[in-house]
């Protein structure tokens, strides 16, 4: 009879990409408490170094974009249970700059597709051939709401998640068609708050006003919070989600339900 006792990750290795803060943290930190044995990557080795170090895991260095890097990671850790593609970037990080359908360059394009999609595609291939040798694992693969509506003043951002979000499917029943009991599925947050937040946000007296602009058309109308995509991600990463793949959760607040559902408030 299985121990019940026995956390959901137990003796599960576990790599996590773009770990160093945000969603990739908490993933982390999630993950080691359910017992995993977590490899936190990202390309700011320090701050992947620190979480590894709060946690009691294993950092390492990884460009999600280099092939060389992930060939690197094959070869140290050339078995694996879980993957967590987080990894990904919006476009906005360096500096405010045109991303919508006209006026976006074809290298800002490429750059968000480069991380986002071709650091997914060569992070599904790296965890299919490390989960070959047991015939299992699980493949989480961070999407976003931005994958499933269009976002015109962010197209190479929606582009990318969309691509992401298929992509899995994809893998899902390639492993399937292999006979491999490697699972993909797609994780889809929406305003979750995490440090890119902060730009938008500020810290002065009109923070909390500005929040509540965002989540406006939220039926919860508030940010969801890193702990909370952590809490479903290692739900699909454990055995109890062993016949989920090829498939997409939301985490929205209830976003993507259609119309607003919340009772008006009064003053």
């Amino acid at each position: 009879m299985k121990d019940l006792h026995l956390k959901r990750l137990h003796q599960k290795r576990c790599v996590v990409t773009g770990a160093a803060r945000g969603i990739g943290a908490a993933i982390a930190r999630r993950f080691t408490a359910e017992g995993g044995d977590v490899i936190v990557t990202d390309k700011d080795f320090a701050g992947a170094n620190a979480v590894a170090d709060e946690i009691g895991g294993t950092a390492r260095l990884l460009d999600v974009t280099d092939e060389e890097h992930w060939a690197e990671l094959a070869r140290e850790f050339p078995q694996i249970d879980v993957l967590v593609n987080n990894a990904g970037i919006t476009g906005f990080e360096e500096s405010p700059r045109a991303q919508d359908p006209e006026h976006a360059t074809l290298t800002d394009w490429r750059a968000v597709h480069q991380t986002n999609l071709d650091g997914t595609f060569l992070g599904c291939r790296y965890a299919i051939g490390a989960m070959r040798a047991k015939g299992s694992g699980a493949i989480l693969n961070i999407s976003s709401r931005s994958g499933l509506v269009g976002i015109p003043g962010a197209a190479a951002y929606a582009s990318s998640k969309a691509a992401v979000r298929n992509h899995s499917k994809s893998v899902a029943l390639y492993c399937a068609e292999q006979g491999l009991a490697i699972r993909c599925n797609s994780v889809h947050p929406a305003a979750i708050l995490t440090p890119m937040w902060e730009p938008m946000l500020g810290d002065g007296p009109d923070r909390a006003d500005r929040m509540a602009a965002f989540v406006a058309d939220t039926p919860l109308r508030r940010f969801g919070t890193v702990e909370e995509v952590a809490a479903v991600c290692a739900m699909l990463a454990s055995d109890e989600a062993a016949y989920m793949t090829g498939t997409e959760i939301n985490i929205d607040g209830g976003l993507l339900a259609g119309s607003i559902a919340a009772p008006a408030r009064g003053d």
